[in-house]
């Protein structure tokens, strides 16, 4: 009873508390009944389940065909990679994933996880490249699909946070030679689009290099990320850092504590605690942001759809349903980031006095 009474009271002061609030709770209300059984009905129950494009045809306007995604979902997944040897993909991917899942908990947060890190990067390279242990060559060119949205997603933000550090300290640093060169890199960085970024570092970045030498595309479309998610993230760091109270200074000062003492041991920790939310929205941003390096030919997920739908006309007039199955991977990832940010959040809360 008192539940529900308790529920009553919220509905009452949430959705009903004046006229208007009734008035735009109750066409919301008219507009979910319009809307969401005519979702339901394209979605689900006049649905193509199955990979035929007779059918597919046939319920064209009624239904969504979901068999581009049955029968795509190899080339989607993973790519131009060799189809034969799509075992690699899957087992590199997921050996990353759990390094991923197992770095967010803390029962692995201890000295060997940083070489955790080394062996199962390099494990996935191997597997991803070839060239090694009987494994066929693969080049990057034909790496693509949840592989590299993973791989570029993982890499910029382990890449970029250290170097985001560094920036956020020479920002509030006093020596003027390193507040100006970091002032002016994000600045630089933060004022053009990623896409120009990429465009340098794809297309512009090799007029500079000396003949017959060249960087893998890869290398340099995912420094070309880090240093930018870095320049993003130095100034949430730098907002925390601006939190702290002088006084933590101050007293770190009169333990005798050198300056990277003093970082490592009190400030950072309280600023890095302060913008749990900013850093993870941060994260978040970044892994979306891997949809652009199609524009200098990496065919991640968004890629891959266009290149695995594109080689057979009879699918392209369904490629809504493709994009509705990405958006639904980048969701589970993007929502699991932030469940993991409010969890990270509460371990940090627990110390405070309120």
């Amino acid at each position: 009873m008192l539940q529900t009474q308790d529920t009553l009271a919220w509905i009452r002061t949430n959705l009903f508390s004046t006229w208007f609030n009734s008035g735009i709770t109750l066409a919301l209300g008219a507009l979910l009944l319009y809307t969401v059984p005519q979702a339901w009905g394209w979605a689900i129950s006049h649905a193509v389940w199955g990979a035929d494009v007779e059918q597919c045809n046939a319920a064209r306007g009624t239904g969504a065909c979901w068999g581009v995604v049955a029968e795509k979902y190899r080339p989607i997944i993973f790519g131009r990679y060799p189809f034969e040897e799509q075992w690699r993909p899957l087992l590199a991917t997921l050996l990353l994933m759990a390094l991923l899942l197992a770095s967010c908990m803390r029962v692995f947060w201890c000295k060997w996880l940083g070489a955790l890190w080394v062996v199962v990067l390099a494990a996935f390279f191997i597997l991803m490249h070839g060239g090694l242990l009987g494994l066929a060559l693969v080049e990057t060119g034909l790496w693509g699909g949840l592989p590299l949205t993973i791989l570029l997603a993982s890499l910029s933000v382990v890449g970029a946070f250290p170097l985001a550090v560094l920036l956020a300290l020479g920002r509030v640093s006093e020596l003027p030679v390193f507040k100006t060169l970091c002032t002016v890199y994000v600045e630089l960085i933060r004022g053009v689009p990623l896409i120009s970024v990429l465009f340098m570092a794809s297309f512009l970045f090799p007029l500079f290099m000396p003949e017959g030498f060249s960087i893998d595309v890869l290398l340099r479309v995912l420094v070309a990320m880090v240093l930018f998610a870095a320049a993003y993230l130095s100034e949430v760091i730098r907002g925390g850092l601006q939190a702290i109270p002088r006084g933590q200074y101050e007293a770190a000062a009169s333990l005798g504590l050198t300056y990277w003492q003093m970082q490592r041991k009190i400030i950072l920790p309280q600023a890095l605690a302060t913008v749990v939310p900013g850093i993870m929205n941060n994260f978040i941003s970044t892994f979306k942001d891997t949809s652009l390096v199609t524009i200098v030919s990496l065919y991640e997920l968004t890629g891959s759809l266009d290149l695995a739908v594109n080689s057979q006309p009879d699918w392209m007039p369904y490629k809504l349903e493709g994009y509705l199955f990405i958006a639904a991977i980048y969701f589970v990832f993007c929502f699991s980031l932030s469940r993991y940010s409010q969890w990270v959040e509460q371990q940090v809360n627990r110390g405070k006095v309120h």
